[in-house]
């Protein structure tokens, strides 16, 4: 690879809306995404809700010619509604589904399932190895009693855990350790500390779970706003850098936002607490060491499509220029961006995912308790249907409760049984981050500049208890 070698990529992201028989236009919308995707002719193209697989079938047809590589992820009964669409060849695929998905018994929800994912496709492009990630989490509801908050940062967390253990292999840093600003320095003894708790490497596994990639961008909507304690929890641990944010030529939408009162498919009622709208689609990226990435430009629509006016969807599409080159020494970071700041920041976000995630467990604990004593009493009433019915006396009454009866212990035992799933799932998450916080506080403790500071603090102290 040459000292000044440079490349450039245009990505495109969008939440397309398409579910079936529901959402208006949405053969119009295709139609015109797939026009519009042949038009720029980005380098790739991510898509979420593509509900329909005929949908997918579709713009892969009429994609062909620009985009020739494709893939769409299935999951869950209804499908994860990810797909993508490469100007370039793709190495690799493989995707993860979430372990915790909202509720099976809240059907007008819908997210349970859908079997909602994160995809990975791994390009080689001219030497450089890029692990693109696409993905959609769980949906917010009701910002008020959001119901799906643990679930949403148990997601957050596993997606976080995913792309460290796939994309930074066993040689790469986590957590705060990434660098600032697409950037790369030398590990810090911390990074070198937590690192050692990932998965080991298993034998036999995928190659991609070994290889290390150069860069690392994840796309999707998250569902989460950019205050949130999932959004911040994804960042802190991954190091992704945000576009919005990070980009040195904006144009689109007040904010960044991606849901915006101006898009005729959007319900205004659920934007009345946000004028300007909501941000919840990001593009995130960051490169490895050795790399520099900056996002040269960002687009989004404003409500209506970029040429006919009419909206693609009720998300506006985000439009990202990366660019990738060497990293300059002025770009690297210097080691003080793995201090005490950004570890105090990471352990201050590690205890409040913790603490949602153990409210969420005691939450899911309860339900199954309440449901393990509605089977209590399920198996007493057909035990007392079953010795009416044989005495004879109220015959016709016992037969006629027996169904009932029945019905209402294998629900109650279908409940009980998802809310120990949920427990588990949430009570793994939960010791994952209690360990890792607990490492980080060990590294915090460790670090010379922290006992600097402390050494400094007790001197201090000593003199003025002298004076």
């Amino acid at each position: 690879m040459k000292p000044n070698f440079s490349l450039r990529l245009r990505i495109f992201n969008l939440n397309c809306w398409g579910i079936p028989y529901l959402s208006k236009h949405r053969g119009d919308r295709v139609k015109r995404l797939g026009d519009f995707l042949n038009m720029e002719s980005f380098d790739l193209a991510l898509l979420e809700e593509v509900w329909s697989e005929q949908d997918f079938q579709y713009l892969r047809q009429k994609l062909l010619p620009t985009y020739p590589a494709s893939h769409y992820f299935r999951s869950g009964v209804i499908g994860s509604g990810l797909c993508v669409f490469s100007k370039h060849p793709i190495q690799e695929i493989t995707q993860h589904v979430y372990t915790l998905n909202g509720y099976p018994y809240m059907i007008h929800h819908g997210d349970w399932f859908c079997g909602k994912a994160v995809g990975l496709l791994v390009l080689h492009l001219s030497g450089l190895v890029l692990n693109v990630y696409v993905t959609h989490l769980h949906a917010e509801y009701n910002r008020q009693k959001d119901i799906y908050l643990a679930h949403r940062v148990a997601q957050a967390w596993e997606l976080a855990q995913f792309i460290q253990c796939v994309s930074l292999g066993l040689t790469g840093e986590v957590g705060w350790g990434q660098g600032l600003r697409g950037g790369q320095g030398p590990t810090s003894r911390w990074a070198q500390l937590v690192r050692r708790e990932l998965l080991p490497h298993q034998p036999g596994s995928p190659s991609h779970t070994s290889k290390k990639a150069d860069v690392v961008l994840l796309c999707g909507d998250l569902n989460l706003h950019p205050k949130d304690l999932g959004c911040r929890l994804l960042k802190e641990w991954t190091g992704l850098h945000d576009a919005y944010l990070e980009t040195r030529d904006f144009k689109g939408s007040e904010e960044g936002c991606t849901m915006v009162p101006e898009n005729c498919y959007v319900n205004q009622r659920e934007l009345q607490p946000f004028p300007f709208g909501i941000r919840i689609d990001y593009v995130l990226y960051k490169a490895v060491s050795g790399f520099y990435i900056s996002c040269k430009t960002l687009r989004t629509t404003t409500g209506r499509d970029p040429h006919s006016g009419t909206p693609l969807s009720d998300h506006e599409a985000l439009m990202a220029t990366l660019c990738v080159r060497h990293s300059p020494p002025q770009h690297t970071p210097s080691p003080t961006h793995g201090g005490p700041a950004e570890r105090s920041r990471l352990i201050s976000v590690l205890k409040e995912a913790w603490a949602e995630l153990d409210l969420g467990m005691a939450q899911a604990r309860w339900w199954a308790t309440f449901a393990g004593y509605v089977i209590g009493l399920g198996l007493l009433l057909l035990a007392l249907l079953c010795a009416l019915a044989a005495g004879g006396g109220v015959r016709e009454v016992a037969i006629m409760l027996w169904a009932p009866s029945v019905g209402l212990l294998l629900g109650a035992g279908a409940v009980y049984l998802f809310h120990m799933q949920e427990a588990k799932g949430l009570s793994r998450a939960r010791a994952e981050l209690q360990h890792m916080l607990g490492r980080a506080r060990e590294a915090h403790d460790l670090d010379p500049e922290s006992q600097a500071a402390l050494f400094l603090g007790q001197q201090e102290g000593d003199r003025s208890e002298e004076q």
